[in-house]
């Protein structure tokens, strides 16, 4: 339970100290307060009190701590803040958003942000996509001071933009199509024209 409550504490950017002295001073169906988190204790099962935890109103986790956990002196989370979830956590979120620039970029990397100038579009052409719908495509070649890479473009996203643009790309994700590197803009991603064309290529 310590290495659970330690991960949420650091997933949701509460500290430790924090979150441990909201639980404790929780009563039964009170909530509490915490950074951007509520804590609200549910009830009683034995020995143990149950807990819903939510993030403005999304619930985040519902669990139970025991009262020999809860009247621990000091802060028990304090011990698993170094704990392997917690480790691989914060490198799988560093890794998914650690590269700004084109040439850090290494395939499977998701989350991609970047700035960089449109230095081609081939011309378009129309695909079936695997769930039997028609599709255009085409190919942007982008560009900033660390390297070059191609980015596909969908229907709308293929008319939005042009050679010489200064665009942003947000939560893209790089890719090998056919031995090649490649950027995608997913389904949450977008791509937009900065105001100032001023991305060194």
């Amino acid at each position: 339970m310590g290495e659970y409550l330690a991960f949420l504490s650091v997933k949701y950017s509460v500290a430790p100290d924090k979150l441990f002295q909201a639980l404790v001073s929780t009563k039964e169906y009170e909530a509490v307060l915490c950074g951007s988190l509520s804590i609200e204790c549910r009830g009683r099962i034995r020995d143990a009190k149950i807990f819903l935890m939510m993030d403005n109103s999304t619930v985040v986790a519902q669990f139970r701590v025991s009262e020999s956990f809860l009247s621990e002196r000091g802060n028990p989370l304090r011990k698993f803040m170094d704990c392997d979830r917690i480790r691989r956590y914060l490198a799988k979120k560093a890794d998914a958003f650690q590269s700004s620039f084109i040439g850090g970029l290494r395939v499977g990397m998701k989350h991609v942000n970047l700035s960089a100038k449109v230095l081609e579009i081939t011309k378009s052409f129309s695909v079936f996509t695997r769930f039997g719908n028609s599709a255009v495509v085409a190919n942007a070649l982008i560009g900033d001071k660390t390297g070059t890479i191609k980015l596909t473009l969908w229907d709308a996203q293929i008319g939005s933009v042009s050679v010489g643009d200064a665009v942003q790309i947000r939560d893209a994700q790089a890719f090998a199509f056919r031995g090649e590197k490649q950027l995608r803009i997913g389904r949450k991603g977008t791509l937009s024209v900065e105001q100032e064309n001023a991305i060194a290529a």
